[in-house]
């Protein structure tokens, strides 16, 4: 519960901006921060002067990361501009450049020995993640609903951007998500036994659909092995699983496989772009599957598999016979 009143009223601007929780802890984080660092002064005491000092002191005495650095900026810039009304062209800081990497893509040997490693419901997920080109949020969001057996077809409401999209369900993971289904439908079961069953929904869906909540097609598919209180309606739910339990079951199942590369939920979702490529599926029908609203994003995988550069010869492999 949020004691500050200002911090109370921040909260209150963010969630009327429909911002995500996600976002909303994010900023709250980064503005009590910057409170606290500047001697506790309240904001709107301070300006440009205060966040070019907070920044810098991010950027060099924490070293936090280009991504880090521009949440933390966001965040000041949301606060002073919808609760202070207050632009600032003062900033030394503008938003830092992002790298851009060429990301890490595993060969399907690769998944297939990760995948080995991986016990119900995590092996399932990352099944999905590669299966299907979902983000980690994606697949932990998905409901019993939202899985299209007859199409074979899974629908994502309100990914990245706030778009719906659906994307392929492969054939060989109907058995096994059948399996999950009827897992998820006796834990409601002994919800609905113990008086409750409500899962957790944004706000303004619970107020229109009520009752509605405790319908067995809105329970997701991956949900938390305990009911929790939501955080903004006060009900309780069973939500679904946290992110750390995945990324902390797929690194271990990465030490086991034996596997050198940077592995993350993230990169399944790269092989299976890159798969895809690979097997001369045409790159505006991967841009739909993954959900990608400029093509240039998409485009990054061509990297992967070589076309900027496919057909040259390096000089050494013409000399190397002559050695």
């Amino acid at each position: 519960m949020i004691k500050s009143p200002f911090l109370q009223s921040l909260r209150d601007v963010i969630r009327t901006k429909r911002y995500s929780l996600q976002t909303e802890k994010s900023y709250l984080y980064w503005v009590k921060f910057f409170i606290i660092f500047n001697d506790k002064r309240h904001p709107k005491e301070m300006g440009a002067a205060e966040i070019n000092h907070f920044l810098t002191h991010l950027a060099v005495n924490r070293g936090v990361s280009a991504a880090t650095q521009n949440q933390a900026l966001c965040a000041l810039v949301f606060m002073y501009k919808h609760i202070f009304e207050q632009q600032f062209d003062g900033l030394i800081f503008s938003y830092a450049k992002l790298p851009k990497n060429i990301p890490t893509v595993l060969s399907p040997n690769e998944v297939t020995a990760i995948i080995s490693h991986l016990k119900m419901p995590y092996r399932l997920i990352v099944s999905i993640l590669y299966g299907s080109g979902l983000r980690l949020n994606e697949v932990l969001r998905l409901r019993v609903k939202d899985i299209d057996f007859s199409n074979q077809t899974i629908f994502i409401f309100r990914g990245k951007g706030q778009k719906d999209r659906l994307t392929i369900l492969p054939k060989e993971l109907n058995e096994i998500i059948t399996n999950q289904i009827n897992h998820v439908e006796a834990i409601h079961e002994q919800d609905l036994l113990d008086g409750f069953g409500l899962t957790s929904v944004p706000a303004s869906l619970h107020r229109k659909y009520k009752a509605a909540m405790k319908d067995f097609a809105w329970q997701y598919l991956f949900p938390s092995s305990t009911r929790c209180e939501h955080p903004i309606d006060g009900y309780i739910c069973r939500h679904h699983l946290h992110p750390s339990t995945l990324t902390r079951h797929l690194r271990q199942a990465a030490i086991k496989a034996k596997i050198n590369k940077k592995v993350s939920a993230h990169t399944f979702r790269h092989s299976f772009a890159t798969a895809l490529l690979l097997n001369g599926t045409d790159i505006r029908t991967v841009q739909t599957l993954l959900g990608h609203s400029d093509l240039r994003t998409t485009e990054i995988h061509t990297h992967v598999i070589g076309e900027r550069h496919a057909g040259t010869v390096s000089p050494f492999d013409n000399i190397f016979h002559k050695l």
